[in-house]
């Protein structure tokens, strides 16, 4: 696979302690990152992004001085596919690594069809083929599920591995202590850099069906703020760091979705206006924040967030 994508080095951001966060060039720049660790000459990426990410991902290593030979980790922090779509792709030229899979997910990685299938119902048979492509299997020799608090090692730091439902059933999230860091995949929410406001990051939640759970969620944030962590790298996007502020209106945005979703179970036209409230809602929290786009802005940057976050709420609100 071709390792040298168009204006890689405008698709990354580096931070400290040899973590760099890659674009996997997903839906459009600045959505779903890749991170890039690297310590002691040894490398582990933090989700993958898709099959067609994976370009960028392996530019990424021959940037910074890396072969393919040198990465120990695919840390997947759930299956969903901006996540581990492109898992198996990736894996096929990293000869060395291992993908490490939340127990309740390995078994979707190593066989994808019922993935696959369940990805089409969200996303429809056109979409998914354009989001996501081919979607690779991984040898089950080669996928690690860790258990519930497990550390591994890359180079000279260690990373704890914590189960962390909520968002789904199969999520961990990755502890960096020595570095106070956390990956935390979707459990802290979405963090897009587009809203921004004098250096203020604004965050919401991603209550995807069908695991959403408000209780478990805000436990899960509950407990990743117990690490007392500087900075989290999310998915998306990227680093995070006024953690105190962000983590308490997640999870009042948590509870928030709940009540909607209490509110309307009932409604004959519970999903259409599920769709409506819901873009209220968030349009709202960037009021709040000040934001100053306008409607047509909010329609194209959270649309589709406020389509995938209201199929979940409304699964959970009608499975109670």
């Amino acid at each position: 696979m071709t390792a040298n994508p168009t204006n890689l080095a405008g698709k990354l951001r580096h931070y400290a302690a040899g973590i760099t966060a890659i674009d996997a060039d997903y839906v459009r720049p600045l959505v779903d990152a890749v991170h890039l660790i690297v310590d002691g000459g040894r490398a582990a990426f933090v989700d993958t992004g898709t099959t067609f990410s994976v370009p960028n991902l392996l530019g990424a290593l021959d940037l910074a001085g890396l072969d393919p030979a040198d990465v120990d980790w695919v840390l997947t922090t759930h299956v969903h596919l901006d996540h581990a779509g492109g898992a198996g792709a990736l894996m096929r030229e990293l000869p060395n690594a291992r993908c490490v899979v939340h127990p309740r997910g390995a078994r979707h990685l190593i066989e994808p069809a019922k993935l696959v299938a369940g990805s089409i119902v969200v996303y429809g048979e056109e979409q998914f083929r354009r989001l996501y492509g081919e979607i690779v299997p991984i040898p089950a020799g080669r996928v690690h599920a860790p258990a519930d608090g497990e550390r591994i090692r890359l180079g000279g730091r260690e990373l704890e591995l914590i189960h962390t439902p909520g968002h789904a059933l199969h999520h961990y999230c990755i502890v960096d202590r020595e570095h106070a860091a956390i990956f935390p995949g979707d459990t802290f929410g979405l963090s897009y850099r587009d809203f921004d406001v004098d250096g203020r990051e604004f965050v919401f939640p991603a209550a995807a069906p069908v695991h959403f759970d408000p209780e478990a969620l805000c436990a899960s944030i509950d407990r990743l703020m117990s690490y007392r962590p500087r900075a989290m790298y999310l998915t998306h996007y990227g680093e995070v760091r006024d953690l105190e502020r962000l983590a308490a209106q997640l999870k009042d945005r948590v509870r928030a979705l709940a009540v909607l979703g209490r509110r309307l179970a009932d409604h004959p036209e519970r999903t259409a206006l599920l769709r409506t409230e819901m873009f209220a809602l968030m349009s709202g929290w960037l009021d709040e924040h000040g934001w100053p786009g306008g409607a047509a802005e909010r329609h194209r940057l959270l649309d589709a967030d406020v389509e995938i976050n209201s199929q979940g709420v409304e699964h959970w609100a009608t499975n109670q």
